[in-house]
């Protein structure tokens, strides 16, 4: 058995990181040429040395994608922080749902980065959230999420006749990226004031008005057998404890493509297979980062919340949450609409035991 490779210490910005492995394929596909573990480190040293996913990141909750084994391999999901890490690397404490609470990774610099990613981290997760205040989002999250069938250009026109305009009109601030594959988030900069109860809700209310405008086209229907072949907004992203893929973040894909920022614009031809670990970094150079201003943008949810009022008067309330969480008030039946007895549930969604 030859020996095991020596690990290869980095500068990362003055602090010193260790990387093992690096010849390790991570990316069949690309091998030798691009594929490698040290490939991905090296992406990931760049991004954040240069700035633009520290401003993406920095003193959030950050739970990690890894795949210690390459694309190919089995997944690790870590909410919590490892119990062995270096000095430089921090915490933030949150709260989840159950009441619980723990300790998430929360990278301040550019060497936390780089040490996330030698664990085999290929996609960095992050929460609404800034530390130390975990209780009040600072971005609300549209993830258009594409049933089978559909492509990017779909999701794509969406975005761009639906989401963008409505934005614009209650005076909003979208920010845009790819997801990696074939869909698209954009992420909305708010003020901390309000909790993950409100802010869900309000991704509801936008939600509903945009399926409003072209039922045919988007849905905000938690149940699949509802869907049919419309884009979904995923509302429940703004829930607590649900994380998104961070801008800049790698993601499990055999091109190690990239969930990347772009200007609206870019947006209406890009193409998400371009955007890779070995692309992105010189698009970045070229034109900066459209993101770096996201937090000057902060808005309010007055309008918004405006609209949870109207549709609650229009008897719309509340939707289902993910099944992992506590029942919450005001949520309606979770059992699809298929499998839904009416008498088996009172009028505040409780199921009613038999006698």
């Amino acid at each position: 058995m030859p020996p095991k490779p020596k690990p290869v210490m980095l500068d990362v910005d003055g602090v010193e990181v260790k990387m093992s492995s690096p010849d390790k394929i991570y990316f069949p596909e690309l091998g030798d040429d691009g594929g490698r573990k040290a490939d991905l480190v090296d992406y990931y040293r760049t991004m954040a040395v240069t700035g633009p996913l520290l401003t993406a990141i920095a003193g959030r909750p950050t739970f990690l994608q890894r795949f210690p084994d390459g694309v190919e391999g089995e997944q690790i999901y870590q909410k919590h922080l490892p119990k062995y890490h270096p000095e430089h690397v921090q915490s933030t404490r949150i709260v989840f749902p159950s009441k619980r609470s723990g300790d998430a990774f929360c990278p301040r610099i550019a060497a936390d980065v780089v040490w996330a990613a030698n664990l085999g981290t290929f996609t960095f997760h992050t929460w609404p959230t800034v530390d130390p205040d975990n209780d009040h989002p600072e971005q609300l999250r549209i993830d258009l999420d594409p049933p089978d069938g559909k492509s990017f250009d779909d999701v794509r026109r969406v975005a761009l006749d639906l989401v963008k305009p409505f934005l614009e009109e209650i005076g909003m601030t979208g920010f845009v990226k790819t997801s990696g594959s074939r869909g698209v988030h954009v992420f909305v900069p708010i003020r901390p004031e309000w909790d993950f109860i409100a802010t869900r809700r309000t991704v509801i209310a936008l939600g509903r008005e945009l399926e409003r405008r072209e039922p045919k086209a988007v849905t905000t229907s938690w149940w699949k057998e509802e869907r049919g072949d419309r884009i979904f907004i995923d509302y429940n992203q703004n829930a607590r404890d649900r994380s998104m893929a961070s801008p800049y973040s790698a993601r499990k894909s055999a091109r190690a493509r990239v969930s990347t920022p772009v200007t609206w614009e870019e947006l209406v031809d890009i193409d998400p297979e371009d955007l890779t670990i070995a692309t992105v970094p010189a698009l970045v150079e070229r034109r900066g980062d459209p993101w770096a201003d996201i937090a000057d943008h902060r808005s309010g949810l007055e309008k918004l919340l405006e609209m949870v009022e109207r549709d609650e008067a229009d008897g719309l309330g509340d939707m289902v949450y993910p099944p992992n969480y506590p029942k919450m008030p005001g949520e309606p039946p979770r059992v699809p609409p298929s499998k839904m007895v009416a008498e088996h549930w009172d009028e505040d969604g409780n199921r009613i035991e038999p006698s």
